[in-house]
């Protein structure tokens, strides 16, 4: 089966500042001012190790590095001759079926206010119900012996054929092992009073919940395939608030999850509805969460771009810096002694796509260290 064809371009680019932004940029009054550079280098951000221009970190070696500012295509992200390539499946998710997520929206053009006893509590009045289809690829690859136990990696804000094309080379290449990939497209909307920002950066369990009882079963009965039930072989990855959902999937279910990948993961205070438990959001993993709990069987990979996001609404609550965010995410994961790889990208935006089209592949295979298949 093909998979549908994703927004491109001006349009793409159009489409994703009114989702973060509620606001359709052709009528804003005034576009959103580019991103200040930021210098890996500054006071209070982590130590990293400088790559030469165009090298990727090992994927044998932990801790922090800096790649750029050239980012050229990897050879594993081009389906390469006589690589076995696996079959892509699609399907698609009503709300109308879903127990957890029955689907809301936010008015078009429309934000919330900053709530004036709390600078850092947005107050959403425009968010109602609303119905969503969403989209589901699952990749299994060519290698995969039905009926045995397959490691898989679920993924946000699918489809995402890129994916799919690394995974055949790198288990061709035997630098991965043969897993199965799920890329789950998300309810619309974007940030705080949409279905994707509630799916996506609730700080519950509540969305691998929604994984494992309403997407998982599908997957296994549609596809003739069987899944893990081992964390170690199980995986999260996204980006931006897709990045922030696969942290939150596994520190809330470690029973379920012990691999992260994020790109621009947005560690920021974009929660909604408030939690009083969690008041600021994803900002809460680097500031209380990672730094006051027992440390979690997670290996995380994360990247952020020097030109990644800075305070991109109406709040401002000096928590919604996604580069602060993620060294902050870098430090205190390493405090705690956490297996993680961190790189910072320079000449790189937010959830950049020539970052992503280096390091994917690197990335991928440094996640999987370490992984020894069961029978699970």
């Amino acid at each position: 089966m093909k998979i549908a064809k994703i927004p491109h371009g001006a349009a793409m680019i159009c489409a994703a500042l009114t989702l973060t932004t509620g606001v359709n940029p052709a009528k804003a009054a005034t576009p959103r001012p580019t991103p200040p550079t930021r210098d890996p280098h500054t006071p209070g951000f982590v130590t990293a190790t400088e790559l030469p221009d165009g090298a990727n970190p090992p994927a044998d070696t932990e801790g922090n590095f800096i790649v750029g500012p050239t980012h050229n295509r990897a050879p594993e992200m081009t389906a390469q001759p006589g690589v076995p390539q696996g079959a892509v499946y699609n399907f698609t998710m009503s709300s109308s079926d879903s127990k957890i997520y029955p689907g809301i929206a936010r008015e078009p053009n429309t934000f919330g206010t900053v709530d004036p006893a709390d600078p850092a509590k947005l107050v959403v009045s425009t968010s109602h119900p609303n119905p969503y289809v969403r989209r589901v690829s699952v990749y299994v690859p060519k290698q995969y012996v039905p009926g045995t136990a397959a490691p898989f990696i679920v993924g946000a804000d699918g489809p995402d054929r890129g994916l799919f094309t690394v995974l055949d080379n790198l288990i061709a290449q035997h630098r991965a092992p043969v897993m199965i990939a799920i890329s789950i497209g998300n309810g619309s909307g974007d940030a705080q009073g949409s279905e994707r920002g509630l799916e996506y950066d609730t700080m519950s369990g509540r969305y691998a919940e929604f994984v494992e009882n309403e997407v998982l079963p599908l997957v296994e009965k549609q596809f003739n395939v069987k899944l893990t039930s081992d964390p170690e072989g199980r995986a999260t990855m996204g980006g931006s608030s897709g990045g922030s959902c696969a942290l939150i999937m596994a520190w809330y279910h470690p029973d379920l999850y012990h691999r992260v990948l994020t790109y621009s993961g947005t560690y920021v205070n974009q929660q909604w509805p408030y939690n009083a438990d969690t008041p600021h959001g994803a900002w809460e993993f680097h500031e209380h969460l990672i730094p006051n709990s027992p440390a979690k069987p997670l290996r995380i990979w994360m990247e952020v771009g020097d030109r990644d996001l800075l305070n991109p609404n109406i709040m401002r609550d000096n928590m919604h810096d996604w580069v602060a965010a993620n060294e902050s995410m870098a430090k205190v994961l390493a405090a705690k002694g956490y297996h993680y790889q961190f790189v910072f990208a320079r000449n790189a935006g937010h959830t950049d796509r020539g970052v992503k089209a280096q390091t994917l592949p690197e990335a991928l295979e440094w996640l999987w260290k370490g992984y020894n298949a069961g029978t699970n």
